[in-house]
């Protein structure tokens, strides 16, 4: 029989434990508080949004969601988490991120965090406009009335607290530059590439000021990564050996180079007492695909749905798309979209690279 200081014992190491759980697997710099995460943007980080409205742009059914909790579909574009999921995981502020839009939203998911981002949206307002989803101009609208529901919650003094201790995510410009601009060819007529991409970064900072205006002051915005190599786009433009798109992957490297020095130069100076930090995804996401190896990945140029070349959304579904037998082999879960574990690679690389830069 156990006596009573073995009993006193278990409990205070359980306690412990329970305590390091909640704590997340990232160590934060003593000067740094997070107390929520928003994110906006696109499909990379929708956790559900497009459940919601109307539009074609939806995956709430299998094989989606096949390695998320009880393999439910929950309009995550991926087998199971996203990378919004595993930043406020690795940051220990809850497990998952729920969706603004989620009928099922929580009081006190409000005050943590939760998404704004609807698959297929872009800097461009076109890219929304003609995929009939969320644009960044109404995330923004749906991120104020948070707000209001926020400082009716916690009152406005803590509203405020939490919003500048916060750590607000933008992840956009993949569908301008694939869709938009190269393969629906919707604003070839107006612009070449760098207008075009003048025009994304001007859209970019109007967004990432009236974000500032709301309260935000810890702002991460992703790069585009190397959408020339989507499975996807090597399909549709990569010849007969589905290499690479160059002239895709160069224009993602224009866009990032303008976006980069805008948030570094412009805003910076412009927006007092924030912390604006520039994420490079294109190399890290570039480095899976050109050395997969060193991942643990065996296929990088197709998706697990399907035959890896074409299906996404409804064209990755139970009914016409098998799935591979094992998708922590595949870098990309569809035509468009990374794994779960592909993502965590990213996740756990940004985390470690750029935690300190909202110091």
């Amino acid at each position: 029989m156990l006596c009573c200081s073995s009993i006193l014992s278990l409990h205070v190491m359980f306690l412990f434990y329970v305590i390091l759980l909640c704590e997340g697997k990232t160590q934060l710099p003593k000067n740094l508080t997070i107390k929520a995460v928003f994110v906006f943007g696109d499909s990379i980080v929708d956790q559900g949004n497009n459940n919601n409205i109307t539009t074609i742009v939806k995956c709430n059914f299998p094989p989606y969601g096949k390695d998320f909790v009880d393999g439910k579909p929950t309009g995550r574009f991926t087998n199971a988490k996203t990378p919004a999921d595993l930043i406020v995981d690795e940051l220990g502020i809850k497990e998952l991120m729920p969706a603004y839009l989620d009928p099922n939203l929580q009081a006190e998911d409000l005050k943590t965090g939760v998404s704004f981002a609807s698959g297929a949206c872009g800097y461009d307002p076109l890219t929304a406009i003609s995929a009939q989803v969320i644009p960044l101009s109404t995330q923004l609208n749906y991120f104020r009335e948070y707000v209001g529901k926020l400082k009716g919650l916690v009152g406005e003094k803590e509203a405020s607290y939490i919003l500048n201790n916060s750590l607000h995510f933008v992840v956009a410009g993949s569908n301008d530059i694939a869709n938009t601009y190269y393969t629906i060819g919707f604003r070839q007529k107006q612009y070449d590439i760098d207008s075009y991409t003048d025009m994304m970064v001007d859209e970019a900072a109007d967004f990432i000021q009236d974000l500032y205006k709301m309260g935000a002051r810890k702002i991460g915005v992703f790069g585009i990564p190397p959408v020339g190599c989507l499975p996807f786009q090597r399909t549709l433009s990569g010849g007969i050996a589905r290499l690479c798109v160059e002239e895709y992957n160069q224009a993602a490297q224009l866009a990032n180079t303008k976006l980069s020095a805008a948030i570094n130069g412009t805003l910076t100076k412009k927006l007092p007492q924030s912390k604006l930090v520039f994420i490079d995804i294109y190399d890290p996401m570039l480095d899976l695909i050109v050395n997969p190896d060193k991942y643990g990945f065996e296929v990088v140029d197709k998706g697990c749905c399907g035959t890896g070349s074409i299906e996404v959304v409804i064209l990755c579904n139970r009914y016409m798309s098998s799935t591979c037998e094992d998708d922590t082999k595949y870098l990309f879960w569809d035509s468009y979209h990374p794994s779960e574990r592909g993502y965590r690679i990213l996740v756990d690389q940004m985390v470690k690279k750029y935690i300190n830069s909202f110091t």
